[in-house]
C-alpha cells in the first residue's frame, strides 16, 4: 500500500475523543457548502490537521467567509452553519 506524502498529521483526536482523518475532509471541488462540510473544515483547522491557508487555498474561501465561519461556531456551535438558520445568529 502505498500512502502519499503529506505536510502535517494524517488524523488528530478531537476534544470530544473522535478521531478526524484528511479523509473525514470535503472533497476539493466542493461547491454547495452545507453545514456539516462547513463545520469539518473549522474542526480540521481548529485541531490542526490542515492549516488555515490550506484550507483557504484549497476551498477557494475567502478570509472574511472563513472567519465568518469559525466566528459562528465558537459563539452560537455548528448549528449556527445552517443556511436556514443564518438570520438567527445575526447580530442586530
Amino acid at each position: 500500500m502505498y500512502l502519499r506524502k503529506v505536510e502535517g498529521p494524517r488524523s488528530v483526536t478531537l476534544a470530544d475523543g473522535t478521531v478526524m482523518t484528511r479523509a473525514d475532509l470535503p472533497s476539493e471541488n466542493t461547491r454547495r457548502w452545507v453545514a456539516s462540510r462547513k463545520a469539518a473544515v473549522v474542526r480540521a483547522v481548529t485541531a490542526g490537521l490542515i492549516t488555515r491557508n490550506d484550507a483557504l487555498e484549497r476551498y477557494t474561501l475567502s478570509d472574511e467567509e472563513f472567519s465568518e465561519w469559525e466566528t459562528a461556531v465558537k459563539e452560537h456551535g455548528e448549528a449556527a452553519l445552517k443556511a436556514t438558520t443564518l438570520q438567527r445568529y445575526r447580530q442586530p
